[in-house]
């Protein structure tokens, strides 16, 4: 199978747990609803590529343990090819643990256990697919080099190179030229370009596409979504107001959704508002992937959204 998109993927088990605001330092704090879950960023994305019609593939790297065990079925179930799939002996899957707030938020910590080994020579064990696709996704949950190794060979091949720059981190000049369409959030786009917390998201994006960055997409939750490229103006698509459960995978879902979109030849402004409905409707779920949307649901929502003739 030749793939649409091929995701450089971290993995991990969401250990989900309910509270009613953040704990203290050293404070003990009781919970309820505790879950375990699937989880990852580029776990998340290729999940929701797959529920958009994209045929896809991960490159990964998962423990030889019941969380990696849960990976392998999940990837089945979403159909997802995983023959560049590692299996670790001797290593712990990936883990995160998420506290969820009354209002839908969340924080989290990640330990990446075998996340942490998936490295070049993986990458490039990996490249009949990677060559072949259209789109090639990573984040920085996984190492540099595999996520530089794996948009060289994605532009060699001629696919498009999608990162979602999170957990944020300056964004690494040499990397920068290889990036075709970068995802931060309104905090993450800031750390990216090396500015303060404050600063104008607009000046970061600036910043970032002065580095070589092809374009720059700051996701805004609720209120849409803002596109930076060289010598245009900035495109605003505006997002929609729906009842949050689980807020949970609904920067994951946009970026998957984004993928499998381009992936089929839109054009970025025209992917845009799809990943952007796909994100809105990934809230009414509890956890990382139980609302992401197929392509069927995304399209009908869109469709109500419209203004009657």
């Amino acid at each position: 199978m030749n793939p649409d998109v091929v995701v450089v993927a971290s993995w991990n088990a969401d250990l989900t747990s309910r509270v009613a605001r953040p704990p203290l330092r050293g404070e003990t704090l009781m919970g309820h609803g505790f879950e375990v879950g699937p989880g990852g960023k580029g776990s998340n994305a290729a999940v929701a590529a797959a529920r958009q019609g994209a045929r896809v593939a991960v490159v990964a790297r998962i423990g030889r343990d019941d969380f990696g065990r849960m990976a392998l079925a999940l990837w089945a179930r979403e159909g997802i090819v995983t023959d560049a799939v590692a299996q670790a002996a001797n290593e712990p899957s990936g883990v995160a643990q998420i506290f969820t707030y009354p209002d839908g938020d969340n924080s989290i910590v990640v330990s990446p256990g075998a996340n942490a080994g998936l490295d070049a020579a993986q990458v490039r064990a990996a490249a009949p697919y990677v060559d072949a696709c259209r789109v090639t996704v990573a984040s920085f949950e996984v190492p540099l080099d595999a996520v530089t190794e794996a948009f060289r060979s994605a532009r060699a091949g001629g696919a498009l190179t999608l990162l979602n720059p999170a957990p944020a981190q300056p964004l690494p000049p040499g990397l920068a030229p290889l990036v075709d369409v970068l995802t931060p959030n309104q905090t993450e786009v800031n750390l990216l370009a090396g500015l303060p917390p404050e600063a104008d998201p607009a000046a970061a994006a600036q910043a970032l596409l002065a580095l070589g960055v092809g374009a720059v997409v700051v996701t805004l939750g609720k209120d849409g979504v803002l596109l930076f490229r060289p010598g245009l103006a900035p495109h605003r698509v505006h997002g929609w107001t729906v009842p949050v459960t689980d807020t949970v995978g609904a920067g994951d879902t946009f970026t998957g959704a984004l993928a499998a979109a381009l992936a089929r030849g839109l054009a970025l402004p025209d992917a845009l508002p799809i990943a952007n409905a796909a994100a809105a409707l990934s809230v009414r779920g509890r956890g990382a992937i139980a609302g992401m949307p197929s392509l069927s649901e995304v399209s009908d929502f869109l469709a109500a959204q419209a203004p009657a003739p």
